[in-house]
């Protein structure tokens, strides 16, 4: 892992800067018509390049991901502005009409994540019960529950186990590790359908119809009401994005620490993490304001100001990921990836069960592992307009991790050598 005084970059205003620079060369070559170009990106999705170019920053200590706080200011101020801004032009009743298959590959991936981790015990038990022993706080199946609340809900719900078992803080520093690169490897995976969802699809038969019918809406509105956007219309957006976000700040400053004092049980729920209210509140004015006129700041380019601060957070995403630090403990992250296994291939046997499109099997699965932060970034890869459906599955993955996460805690201990 990249150490923080031996990064040769420090400076968060030089990270951004190089960071600005990376998604400017990939988006200049991947829209050039060079031949070499072409056929590079027509096997390598430009948005896994967003996300994979900044993580070799961080493997080659140039800069240290994880003191920079440019992830922070990307998740705290342009995620919430870029959801407010998706969720405004959003059609909810298009989104309802989707199905109820969305929500079933959700709860999939939940259960696949409930007993993966206790499989993955099992199966390392009979080959080398060391790697997932320990006593005491550092127990390793007590760090593994720290994990199971990240890929259920996220980093609040994470927090939460953290806290309720008693996670000593070695093998917590240990498994934030293997959270962060066995799940932006599966990530990675899921980007890497996302470029070739057409073809899956028709391979397994899906019926992709009602995805069909929501793209089609937005792209029949931008038609018939898209024109040349002004300074005003993008001061208008910026005013919208950030007057809400502020909004959703001070809301959630009260709201978290109120339910922390007051409520016993808000930890459980996440009710008492300021992440989850700003989330929250975020997307929930949004989709409120979808039935108002100010939806019609979608016709100058409210999306595209939104991708662009999606991508911003895609590429602090990618600063968190230290490919080398795999091998400083190999053995867990064997449990991690036996563990992702098994809620992938759950997942994949699922959508193949029911038809589900590749669609709902990605973001079902991110919604899970990712939370708020990456769900709406494979939503995207699919389609730009399908980012809130991401967005609105993570919500729900907040209600439901720490109380799952708990679940499968429980199970991991009764399991453990």
């Amino acid at each position: 892992m990249a150490d923080t005084h031996s990064a040769l970059i420090t400076n968060d205003a030089v990270v951004l800067g190089l960071l600005a620079v990376i998604l400017g060369f990939i988006f200049k070559t991947s829209s050039s018509q060079n031949s070499f170009w072409v056929k590079f990106y027509k096997y390598v999705p430009a948005l896994l390049l967003c996300y994979f170019l900044p993580s070799l920053l961080n493997t080659f200590g140039i800069v240290d991901g994880h003191s920079s706080n440019v992830y922070y200011v990307a998740s705290r101020f342009l995620l919430p502005a870029c959801l407010i801004l998706l969720t405004i032009s959003i059609d909810l009743k298009a989104i309802l009409n989707l199905g109820p298959k969305a929500l079933i590959m959700f709860l999939t991936g939940t259960f696949g994540i409930v007993i993966g981790g206790p499989i993955a015990i099992l199966i390392m038990s009979a080959i080398n019960p060391e790697i997932v022993g320990g006593h005491g706080p550092d127990a390793v199946w007590r760090g593994m529950t720290t994990v199971a609340g990240s890929w259920i809900g996220g980093g609040a719900n994470q927090a939460s186990m953290k806290e309720m078992f008693a996670v000593g803080g070695d093998i917590f520093s240990v498994m934030v590790t293997v959270d962060v690169i066995v799940a932006n490897m599966w990530m990675a995976v899921l980007l890497l359908m996302a470029a070739n969802h057409r073809a899956i699809d028709a391979k397994t038969g899906a019926d992709t119809s009602a995805i069909e019918d929501l793209k089609n809406r937005v792209q029949k509105y931008h038609a018939e009401n898209a024109r040349m956007p002004t300074l005003n219309d993008y001061m208008t957006i910026i005013a919208i994005a950030f007057g809400i976000t502020g909004l959703a700040h001070f809301a959630a400053d009260i709201l978290g620490p109120y339910f922390g004092n007051n409520f016993a049980w808000a930890s459980e729920y996440s009710l008492n993490s300021k992440f989850f209210w700003l989330i929250v509140i975020s997307t929930s004015i949004g989709i409120s304001l979808s039935f108002t006129k100010v939806r019609h700041i979608e016709a100058f380019g409210a999306s595209k100001v939104a991708s662009s601060f999606l991508y911003i957070l895609v590429a602090s995403i990618g600063l968190h990921m230290n490919v080398t630090a795999m091998f400083d403990n190999p053995g867990l992250f064997i449990v991690g990836g036996i563990w992702m296994l098994i809620h992938a291939s759950l997942m994949l046997l699922v959508a193949k069960v029911i038809k589900a499109p590749l669609f709902y099997m990605a973001v079902g699965s991110q919604a899970n592992v990712g939370g708020a932060a990456s769900a709406p970034v494979v939503a995207a890869a699919f389609h730009p307009t399908l980012a809130p459906v991401g967005v609105l599955l993570a919500v729900l993955g907040y209600g439901v991790g720490t109380y799952m996460a708990y679940i499968c805690g429980l199970m991991m201990q009764a399991v453990a050598p």
